[in-house]
């Protein structure tokens, strides 16, 4: 894997890393995809366009974003 990782690189220049979505994914394969990257940061790409940009997060940036989906704190997103 190339050490040169940044922000909004293409997600086909993470070679090597292990993409993950969640199993509540819909069938279209609309969603989101994780990685985490030998640094200990995480990548996220959108599964439509897997070779488009890759988002390049901290772990404490994905923890506090976790905590607060636990938390209910994005259900206004998707709530009617």
């Amino acid at each position: 894997m190339d050490h040169d990782v940044y922000n909004g690189m293409a997600a086909a220049g993470l070679n090597g890393v292990a993409w993950q979505k969640s199993r509540h994914s819909n069938s279209q394969g609309s969603c989101v995809e994780f990685a985490r990257l030998p640094g200990g940061e995480v990548a996220v790409r959108n599964s439509r366009f897997p070779d488009g940009p890759a988002l390049v997060y901290t772990r404490a940036e994905i923890e506090a974003m976790l905590l607060g989906v636990k938390d209910g704190e994005f259900d206004h997103l998707v709530g009617g």
